[in-house]
């Protein structure tokens, strides 16, 4: 039985409660008992359920009592509805008072009929319909004091300035509050269907989805940028990439591969797009005669995942646009595909200087973005042939000119979301570029050795999924699509 209001009857010579069993505190769902009972979403409140009387489960985002009224909305998700209740004949001043005293975020259980609103309410998603409450209980009860406000958490960044803001640090510390935020319920959907749209269009090119282990021997990308950590008598490290391993499974004859999981970079780097762990979509595939054969299959597959989440998340991007308002979203199909030289040669005709050879800066990405985006109407687009010398050692130099190399970076509104390029798949020279760029060969030992018995011509590419959905959405910070996001300062929550 639900306990009413004061947790207790009506005090003698207190007036008679009519509504003494429509409302209160459910006890602790302890799965003491079943209930066959339907609760319907928000979302799914429309004028088609208009006269029906239904149960619905959600959190109570706003409350005002008027007089003999209670204004309520009700939030579940990123869907919000607007709920009345009013004193009548089964519905005491008791009932309104208590309703209008529950702590915002508490979960309500309420049964209410369905009726059309008599004008159109903006604030909600349910914008045509409304519900007339008859019943209200408690589910589970909130403090009434919230470290952070949920309407200040969903207000655009560049509204009114007299309004309260939640900065990106309170966010943070108080992420489970602001993981209710219909924004944040929209981006972590949408970040769950890029993951989706990935695994389907490889799934349907004939990929094989690997794992491959985060505990390794030896740096996989050489450098300092990586986390020891002690593996019982000896050391170890966090993997940087799943590379090698990727490379190892098409040496095994499985063709095509990929696999998702978490990558770990030891940079100290607190930009708006650097994390220290973040997740790895990670391809690798055989070819038969020309490294554009992985080039244009990851190309498609950017396509097919930009078409998916404009068909199946249109409502979810419009509701994170209110909030972070963004340019649409513009690409070609076929992408575009830029030489790294041409690239150098835009640059300079508009007043950068910088050599051949030079690797890209930050700065100099989202000039060349804005260049591209101007003259190829195009926020997506490839830029191939790289210098050798600002690639990893085991990219495969270009045939004819040994300054550069069989390797490619992808691009989203200017900024950098994929690295890849041709492997070096014969041993010797494997061996060369290791040397040059000094790295252990006893700690790679294994990884050289599986070139040494026939492998196949392949390539790939490592995508960062919180930078493709920051860069895609326009948000302009990756911790908004970090769910517990991880940096140089930040190892909590």
């Amino acid at each position: 039985m639900a306990t009413a209001a004061g947790d207790s009857k009506q005090n003698p010579g207190s007036e008679e409660d009519c509504a003494v069993n429509n409302y209160g505190t459910l006890p602790l769902i302890q799965s003491k008992e079943k209930n066959d009972r339907h609760l319907v979403s928000v979302r799914d409140i429309t004028e088609a359920l208009a006269k029906q009387i239904i149960w619905v489960r959600g959190r109570l985002h706003t409350s005002r009592g008027k007089g003999k009224q209670c204004f309520l909305v009700i939030r579940h998700q990123f869907a919000t509805i607007q709920a009345i209740l009013a004193v009548s004949e089964n519905i005491s001043k008791q009932m309104v008072k208590f309703v209008a005293s529950i702590p915002k975020e508490s979960i309500i259980d309420v049964e209410g009929e369905v009726s059309l609103a008599p004008s159109p309410i903006e604030s909600c998603s349910q914008k045509t319909v409304e519900l007339q409450l008859k019943k209200v209980f408690v589910v589970s009860t909130a403090e009434q004091r919230l470290p952070l406000q949920i309407e200040d958490a969903m207000r655009p960044e560049e509204s009114d300035e007299s309004m309260a803001h939640v900065n990106q640090d309170t966010r943070l510390e108080n992420r489970v509050i602001d993981l209710r935020t219909p924004s944040s319920q929209a981006i972590y959907r949408i970040e769950a269907g890029v993951c989706k749209l990935f695994r389907d269009t490889l799934d349907e090119k004939g990929f094989v989805e690997i794992h491959t282990p985060k505990i390794i021997p030896a740096p996989s990308e050489g450098g300092a940028n990586v986390f020891q950590v002690t593996y019982f008598k000896t050391n170890a490290y966090l993997a940087q990439s799943p590379q090698l391993y990727k490379q190892m499974a098409i040496c095994g004859d499985f063709g095509k591969v990929y696999t998702i999981g978490a990558v770990f970079r030891a940079e100290d780097s607190n930009t708006h797009r650097h994390l220290t762990e973040f997740v790895g979509l990670d391809i690798e595939m055989a070819f038969n005669y020309h490294y554009h054969e992985v080039l244009f299959t990851i190309g498609d597959l950017f396509t097919q995942i930009f078409k998916g989440l404009e068909q199946r998340f249109a409502s979810e991007i419009e509701t994170i646009r209110k909030q972070f308002p963004c340019e649409p979203f513009e690409y070609l199909d076929p992408p575009l595909r830029l030489e790294y030289k041409d690239a150098v040669v835009i640059l300079r005709e508009n007043g950068i200087e910088m050599g051949d050879e030079d690797d890209l800066t930050t700065t100099n990405e989202k000039f060349l973005g804005k260049l591209v985006k101007a003259k190829y109407h195009t926020d997506f687009y490839m830029l191939d042939k790289y210098p050798l010398s600002v690639r990893p050692f085991y990219t495969m130099p270009d045939p004819d000119n040994p300054k550069y190399s069989n390797s490619y970076d992808m691009f989203i509104r200017g900024e950098e979301i994929l690295s890849g390029a041709q492997r070096i798949h014969e041993a010797q020279l494997l061996t060369e570029r290791a040397k040059h760029h000094k790295i252990n060969l006893e700690q790679i030992k294994s990884y050289i050795d599986s070139f040494r018995y026939g492998c196949p011509p392949h390539g790939g590419g490592g995508i960062g999924l919180e930078r493709v959905l920051m860069l895609y959405l326009g948000l302009g910070n990756v911790r908004k699509t970090s769910m517990f996001p991880r940096d140089p300062k930040r190892i909590t929550p």
